[in-house]
């Protein structure tokens, strides 16, 4: 069983729609997937209705934003109530904070000399978008000639704590797990930066916490070990996922999966899939 659990559309920073999404998953072999997209739900029913003859299972799921003393810290959610009042509530609240958290951003690269207008970045976005986000401005920033590519434009100018980052500022990691309880869901720490491991992990666990990202495409064999370690350790579940966004980025749908070996324990703890 192949299997990958962080995936994004356009609803947030994705590139492709739910239905193309359920699509490519079927291309690159994938049995389960998650949709993830960041702080909202919206397009998790869509994907679960393209799916739903064609033997793709499909997890509810979301990546909650939080910060912790500046940085972004993203809480995925699995097994969630889609329709719980207090999710559909921050759900509503992020697109807000996610629009003005952009119009701080692009007031930060005017005062770098670099005139971005909010109606460009939504156009970038395209008009499937729930929450506009990062990837979405840095396609304008190259589209322009301010970035050389995307990643240029994160190493340069819009990646956490260069000049023109502004943090989410929505929730606290321990707020993030307390939101995805609420409605039901496992709350996993996203892609979890090695320098805040040791010092937020043990509030996130006592606060509830139930997994770390362990496998991602770029972690070498010793952050797998550490993160495997963790879990053990702390009585977590592993989750892995491709953090897909776009093909732009030189990956398809597929190209990394995960086993039900490696996240057994999670698929018990979090259930089946809807069908």
């Amino acid at each position: 069983m192949r299997i990958d659990l962080h995936i994004h559309t356009t609803a947030s920073d994705g590139a492709w729609t739910p239905e193309a999404v359920v699509g490519g998953a079927i291309r690159g072999g994938l049995d389960i997937i998650a949709v993830t997209d960041h702080d909202t739900v919206a397009a998790v029913r869509s994907a679960q209705r393209s799916a739903s003859e064609l033997g793709l299972s499909i997890l509810t799921g979301i990546e909650v934003s939080s910060t912790h003393e500046g940085r972004d810290v993203h809480i995925l959610g699995y097994g969630l109530d889609l329709g719980d009042p207090a999710l559909v509530g921050y759900c509503a609240r992020a697109s807000t904070g996610r629009a003005d958290r952009m119009r701080e951003m692009l007031s930060r690269l005017a005062n770098l000399g670099i005139q971005v207008d909010f109606s460009e970045v939504v156009e970038a976005a395209g008009p499937d978008f729930v929450n506009i986000g990062r990837p979405h401005l840095a396609r304008v920033l190259v589209a322009r000639g301010f970035a050389s590519s995307i990643p240029n434009a994160f190493d340069t100018l819009i990646g956490d704590g260069l000049p023109a980052f502004v943090p989410t500022g929505l929730l606290s990691p321990l707020g993030a797990v307390d939101l995805i309880r609420a409605a039901g869901g496992l709350p996993i720490w996203a892609h979890p930066p090695a320098s805040l491991l040791d010092g937020l992990l043990p509030p996130l666990v006592s606060h509830g916490l139930r997994g770390l990202e362990a496998y991602r495409p770029g972690h070498s064999s010793g952050d797998v070990s550490r993160l495997e370690e963790l879990c053990h350790s702390q009585g977590l579940v592993a989750t892995g996922g491709s953090d897909w966004h776009t093909p732009d980025a030189g990956s398809v749908l597929g190209d990394f999966a995960v086993s039900s070996e490696q996240v057994g324990a999670f698929l018990d703890e979090v259930g089946p899939p809807p069908t």
